[in-house]
Formats: structure tokens, C-alpha cells, sequence
């Protein structure tokens, strides 16, 4: 299968959904990374692009894709964003795609999860994730990722200028990582989970 993991910044996709990709790469599925903006508004840009290579070594995905938009302006260019989305898709025609959650305190977060809604809408399986600026996420679909959680932990570790940047004092970006998946672990009954909220999900495809 081709999975599609879309991200509004550099480190969201493993913060989100990084030990579920692994457990696909694992099983010989083809991963493929969409990465909206670079993230400058939260660090230098340059630096930001070379941690999503350093996080993608360890993933190993087929393809990292940027689509160029500034970071904090995605919600202007609704549709165009949607076109773009539209294009990667035709492009790689996924059979999985996992993408932000829409209700979040960051305003392109929430563009992004609108227009994976439109963009998406002929397209099977549609899961969001969560970030530490998630809100109110229910979710209902648990993936357990034990066996992949050190390799999450390494791909969060390559975005070293964003570790310390949780605004919860001294708690790393692996901390809250930790935490959440052994939260999203007791909801499901296992040690680490990550969790999705689906648009639609097809269990036999």
C-alpha cells in the first residue's frame, strides 16, 4: 500500500503518527511525507528542512515532498491549498493518508485539516492526529506502537531545535511523546498507542 503522512509543519508528522508510519515501512508498505511549510516561524527554516531530512533517515520514506507555503499563513490560501493537495494525491494516489486534527490552537493546523477534508474526499482511508496543541480529540481508532516507540523517540530527537520548545517547563518534545502514547496505550489496553480520529476507514480495502 502507499500511505501519505501530511504535516502543517517540519516535526508534526512524527509527533502525530511517526510510530504508526514505522510499522508500515516495517511490513514493506511505501511511506511518503508532505510537509506544507518549513516551519520558520518556529526556528531558522534552513535548519528546520535539514531535521526533517536527519528524522526522515530513520523512517526511510519513499518520498518528502515540501509544498512551500509560509508558515502561519495557510489559511488565505484555502483553495489553493486544496489544489495542491489535489496534485500530490493524483500524484501518488495513496490508499492511506494521516494528517493534522482541525481542532487545534495553531491556525494552520486547522487550515490544513479543512482542506484535507476537501482534498481528500475520494479517497478511502482518512485518519487525523493529534500534537500537543490538539483540543477536545476523541479518538477511535488506536494503532499499538510498541515495537516502533524508540524509532518515534529517535525521529522526534532529529528535530533538535524544536525538543525543548513544549512552553511546559522542563518537558521535552519526547516527554509529552511518552506521556501521550502511554495515555493513548491504557485507552486501548496496551503500553503505547497513537490514536486517530478517521474521517472514513475501510477495514478490509
Amino acid at each position: 500500500m502507499k500511505v501519505l503522512a501530511i504535516g502543517a509543519h517540519p516535526d508534526d508528522i512524527e509527533v502525530g503518527c511517526a510510530g504508526t508510519l514505522m510499522k508500515y515501512s516495517k511490513y514493506g508498505h511505501e511511506i511518503f511525507l508532505l510537509i506544507m511549510t518549513e516551519g520558520h516561524k518556529g526556528g531558522d527554516a534552513k535548519l528546520r528542512r535539514e531535521e526533517q531530512y536527519k528524522a526522515a533517515e530513520v523512517l526511510k520514506p519513499k518520498e518528502v515532498m515540501w509544498a512551500g507555503y509560509k508558515d502561519t499563513e495557510l489559511s488565505p490560501n484555502m483553495n489553493e491549498l486544496v489544489h495542491d493537495i489535489e496534485i500530490v494525491l493524483n500524484k501518488i494516489k495513496p490508499d492511506f493518508i494521516f494528517a493534522n486534527y482541525g481542532d487545534d490552537t495553531h491556525q494552520d493546523h486547522r487550515a490544513l485539516c479543512r482542506a484535507i477534508v476537501s482534498a481528500t474526499r475520494y479517497v478511502r482511508n482518512v485518519l487525523f492526529y493529534e500534537t500537543p496543541t490538539t483540543h477536545d480529540f476523541s479518538p477511535t481508532i488506536f494503532v499499538n506502537i510498541r515495537e516502533t516507540i524508540e524509532e518515534k523517540y529517535s525521529m522526534l530527537l532529529a528535530h533538535q531545535s524544536q525538543a525543548m520548545k513544549t512552553n511546559i517547563e522542563g518537558l521535552s518534545i519526547v516527554d509529552i511523546a511518552k506521556s501521550t502514547a502511554i495515555f493513548r496505550g491504557i485507552q486501548g489496553r496496551v503500553q503505547y498507542a497513537e490514536a486517530f480520529i478517521p474521517v472514513r476507514l475501510f477495514i478490509n480495502i
